[in-house]
């Protein structure tokens, strides 16, 4: 049985998805390359070297001209496992990516995995953040567990139009650290 707040989230994804797709092409690609300046003049960004990272899918930040840019780093991308909820985490190598059959590219199974504990930075895709770091993503609460265990510093990445005042959140919600947008970085550390 769902409680009010997931009932508010997934009326919420159906406004910010069509929200985002009504994002005109153009715009987005401009707003994806000033993101990705902003991440790439960022301290946190230039200290870390294993860096998690996803693929756009559905109109999300397009952050692959910062991988471009940047292949000195080690990025790392995420494999999801519907039947458990769990990420699994391999390198970026363009040539080995498959189709998962949500739609979205992801690392070949056959590449070697990553141990989430060397990863410094996460890049977290989202429907829509708040200024307090609170994210509504797809429902399906990969990163929110992911979070829960991670030790370095996550980064919201959304679109401008998508930074809210408040979303509702559950207890088991975790928020992001800091949070980009084509305007500038938000730094929600103490």
């Amino acid at each position: 049985m769902r409680n009010s707040i997931q009932e508010q989230k997934i009326n919420l994804r159906k406004i910010w998805r069509t929200t985002r797709q009504g994002i005109e092409e153009t715009i987005r690609i401009q707003a994806s390359l000033e993101i990705c300046a902003q991440i790439s003049r960022w301290n946190v960004f230039q200290d870390s070297q294993v860096i998690l990272t996803y693929l756009p899918f559905r109109a999300e930040v397009d952050l692959r001209p910062l991988l471009k840019e940047c292949p000195q780093k080690n990025w790392i991308i995420p494999r999801i496992i519907p039947a458990t909820h769990e990420m699994i985490f391999h390198a970026y190598v363009p040539q080995m990516l498959v189709q998962h059959p949500y739609g979205m590219e992801e690392p070949s199974p056959k590449l070697p995995i990553v141990e989430p504990k060397k990863i410094q930075l996460v890049l977290v895709p989202g429907l829509a953040y708040d200024r307090e770091g609170w994210r509504l993503g797809y429902g399906g609460g990969y990163y929110d567990r992911f979070l829960n265990e991670f030790c370095g510093v996550s980064l919201g990445v959304t679109f401008n139009l998508l930074l809210i005042d408040h979303l509702p959140h559950d207890s088991f919600d975790l928020p992001v650290k800091c949070i980009v947008t084509e305007k500038g970085l938000i730094d929600l550390r103490d």
